[in-house]
């Protein structure tokens, strides 16, 4: 069976990638930070699928943590045909008032760990003639985006690197391609702590959104942003003044800042 190595597959989008790509026959490794919630989804998949689903339990934000998981592989002898680059979280508010720590590790786990892990990876495809690459982008990075200067930042990284990979290994048996995806409904939220964070946007579910990211991949596509309004923003906002579209996305994502309205109690 073929291999497919998704990162932060502990919950969400990276849970649904290891679900949907068991569903169609794929052994798993699955990487995170939570070894007992990995020992959990591996178990789920092996009797629901019939798979095999080894855990590397990695904290990405770590510098080494690709050789590290790189390392893992090599001793169990095992070899990934598909590497889905998914782990990933967000910041938003004032960016002098950002702990400049948790920036750093967001970039640690949205860049470095991304690119050092298809350094790892890449080669070995390339050396069999056949893989794949699909990284996790966002619809934030389309645009520069004020109040998620580091996240959006991060994502316009993730799609421009994709693109260029898919360039360079185009007729070489490597299909490489980004999702960007708008809101879905995951802990993402919660760990960038505050929903207004979605700008407005509508939460889709994980389902359809890797379902969409699988099929764009089969055919080769260089990116796919599921949703109508988001694919609106995809196409369009690429075509006006940079410094314009920076000034709008200001009044948009303005939001973030003011506190989250208090939960009414309930009555009975």
């Amino acid at each position: 069976m073929p291999l497919a190595l998704v990162t932060g597959a502990s919950f969400g989008l990276g849970a649904e990638f290891a679900d949907q790509l068991a569903a169609r026959g794929h052994d798993l490794v699955l990487v995170a930070r939570s070894r007992d919630r990995l020992e959990e989804t591996a178990e789920r998949l092996r009797t629901a699928h019939g798979v095999q689903a080894h855990v590397v339990p990695q904290d990405l934000a770590e510098p080494d943590a690709a050789d590290r998981i790189a390392h893992e592989l090599a001793a169990r002898g095992l070899t990934v045909d598909v590497l889905v680059n998914n782990a990933g979280f967000g910041t938003c508010g004032r960016f002098e008032e950002i702990d400049p720590r948790r920036e750093h590790d967001q970039l640690m786990v949205n860049v470095v760990a991304l690119v050092d892990l298809t350094h790892a990876l890449l080669p070995g495809m390339l050396q069999r003639g056949s893989g794949a690459v699909l990284n996790v982008g966002s619809t934030a990075g389309y645009q520069p985006s004020p109040y998620f200067a580091v996240y959006s930042a991060t994502k316009t990284f993730v799609f421009n690197f994709s693109l260029a990979l898919r360039e360079e290994y185009r007729g070489r048996g490597i299909k490489v391609t980004t999702l960007c995806p708008g809101p879905v409904e995951t802990r993402f939220f919660e760990t960038i702590g505050t929903r207004r964070a979605a700008v407005g946007g509508n939460f889709a579910a994980p389902e359809p959104v890797v379902r969409a990211a699988l099929r764009a991949l089969d055919r080769g596509r260089a990116y796919v942003t599921p949703g109508l309004s988001n694919q609106i923003v995809a196409h369009l906002t690429p075509r006006r003044p940079r410094t314009l579209v920076a000034a709008i996305t200001k009044r948009i994502t303005r939001p973030v800042l003011e506190p989250e309205p208090a939960t009414q109690p309930a009555t009975t």
